[in-house]
């Protein structure tokens, strides 16, 4: 009797032990789901699809891991709009019960998606490549996170080098929401202090095909053209600009000469040789960091581009944001996830194109590289840096009375016609 309750005991003891071992097998295991909003819709489909590989990359690094627990994306699509990246976000995070969501693409989108952010108080939000000032500039919400600087930030120094290649007078077309207006802001703000005119502005919708009035409107006594637009705009632009047989030099807005534009096929193609443009990263960065970016991006996705693109980066920096914070915590989500929040604020590493960190307003700070585009011996066409500006801040180098009394960049902020 007593060997036979030794026998049970001892078989209670290892059922106990393989219980607990399932159980620790089964915690390994466990599934955080991550919201993605990119663009698969609308006049960024194609650079939507590098953001998509860029958050795939930064996943790829970590064996798709973060703190303890296998990372699933749940992967949903906007066209651009901010009434549609806020519906796709809204089923995401209730219907798809995501705990953390990345993205989105565009600039008012983002400025959408922060207003969200405001009613799920419990959910962290992390940018995607928005870069529209306002997001985090005006009335930022505590739980959105963008570890990019912005549009604003990224032009930078562009005005000065506009004007050390004689750029003295200028016409402006650019695309009519918040990203451009920041934009312009970014550039406008040295080039006018400095002396430069920009003689009119050109503000045309997203989604533009036909540029013919406002080909029609260059000046012809202009230095060069500041052109802000993106995607297909920025595609349907510089072709029919060509067929009117256009000739003046640009200055390219960030995403105007970028990977997912600057390849396309054209006559006018050639002329972009010299364009300027700025942003947060450059196709010619000469550091082990990006060389490995590049390398992995070439490898990973052989329909991708040349180099990655600027969305491309984007997304991999505010995607390894979020999992190096969700290492920090060791996946811990409880608490109205302060512990994460508390961890992203503190997320601090070297990226692809330099030190990747936030301010108070949980926004970007760092490098600005001023470029021009060039001819590689392949004949690809990519972004070589000239100049570095390091260090920006949301207040562009101004001294923040100077900036405040400015303003956010709009359709009429800054002005220098005359």
């Amino acid at each position: 009797m007593i060997a036979t309750k030794r026998r049970i005991f001892s078989r209670s003891i290892i059922g106990a032990a393989a219980a607990l071992c399932l159980l620790g097998s089964a915690a390994a295991q466990e599934t955080l789901k991550i919201g993605l909003l990119a663009n698969l819709e609308g006049p960024f489909a194609v650079p939507g699809q590098d953001g998509y590989r860029g958050a795939d990359m930064a996943l790829k690094e970590k064996n798709g891991m973060a703190g303890g627990k296998k990372i699933e994306f749940v992967k949903v699509s906007s066209d651009a709009t901010p009434d549609k990246a806020v519906a796709m976000t809204r089923k995401a995070v209730e219907q798809d019960k995501v705990q953390i969501m990345i993205g989105p693409l565009s600039g008012d989108e983002g400025i959408a998606v922060k207003n969200y952010a405001k009613t799920k108080p419990d959910i962290t939000f992390i940018n995607g490549s928005s870069g529209a000032q306002a997001t985090t500039l005006a009335d930022p919400a505590a739980n959105f996170y963008r570890f990019n600087t912005e549009g604003a930030q990224w032009m930078v120094g562009l005005g000065e080098h506009a004007l050390s290649k004689g750029y003295k007078k200028t016409f402006l077309i650019s695309e009519d929401y918040g990203f451009p207006y920041s934009q312009v802001q970014g550039f406008m703000a040295s080039y006018c202090a400095k002396g430069g005119k920009v003689v009119d502005k050109a503000w045309v919708p997203l989604g533009t095909k036909d540029y013919a009035s406002v080909i029609a409107k260059i000046p012809k006594d202009i230095d060069a053209l500041v052109v802000v637009l993106g995607g297909s705009d920025a595609v349907n632009f510089l072709t029919q600009y060509e067929q009117a047989g256009g000739n003046k030099p640009m200055i390219g807005g960030s995403i105007t000469v970028d990977q997912t534009v600057l390849n396309y096929k054209g006559k006018r193609r050639e002329s972009l040789l010299g364009t300027a443009s700025a942003g947060p990263m450059a196709d010619s960065i000469d550091t082990p960091e990006w060389k490995k970016f590049v390398a992995d991006y070439k490898a990973q996705f052989k329909d991708g581009f040349p180099s990655p693109s600027l969305f491309a980066y984007l997304y991999y920096i505010n995607t390894r944001a979020t999992l190096e914070a969700l290492d920090a915590v060791k996946g811990d989500l409880s608490g109205g996830q302060k512990a994460y929040r508390a961890a992203l604020q503190k997320t601090n590493f070297k990226g692809p194109a330099g030190e990747v960190k936030i301010d108070a307003n949980r926004n970007g700070v760092g490098t600005t590289y001023i470029t021009e585009v060039t001819k590689a011996a392949d004949g690809s066409f990519y972004n070589k840096v000239v100049k570095t500006v390091p260090n920006i801040s949301q207040t562009l180098g101004l001294p923040e009375a100077d900036f405040k009394k400015m303003g956010l960049g709009s359709r009429d902020v800054p002005d220098c016609r005359k």
